[in-house]
């Protein structure tokens, strides 16, 4: 059995991350519940964000660790979701905004073996 990920990044995303990492200090993703920034991964200095028992680590891309809320998490179970970026500002505090290029997340449906993995 393979190891398997919830969450992923591309080449052209984390390009970005060294230097916005080299001027905020130590970074994490969280997934956005949906509201003012609509569902973009946020990028934020990890003391910036406060995170709580409410808060489910999905893994690490580019050794920055990803989070999402438990109850987001329920609706994206069963997904396997790619951090990408892209030209263009979004409406949120995530870090990559002034570079003139926002996060976004593409996702697709697990696969039989990967869900078996990942929700067992």
């Amino acid at each position: 059995m393979g190891e398997y990920k919830r969450v992923e990044i591309t080449e052209e995303a984390a390009e970005v991350l060294p230097g916005l990492k080299e001027q905020h200090g130590e970074l994490i993703f969280h997934q956005s519940g949906g509201c003012c920034d609509g569902s973009s991964p946020m990028l934020l200095p990890k003391e910036d964000f406060y995170l709580d028992d409410n808060d489910i680590l999905l893994g690490e891309v580019a050794g920055i660790p990803f989070y999402m809320s438990h109850d987001q998490f329920e609706y994206w179970k069963h997904t396997h979701l790619t951090v990408d970026i892209t030209n263009g500002r979004g409406a949120s505090f995530s870090l990559e905004i002034p570079l003139g290029k926002r996060f976004l997340i593409k996702s697709r449906m697990l696969t039989e073996e990967e869900a078996k993995f990942l929700n067992p």
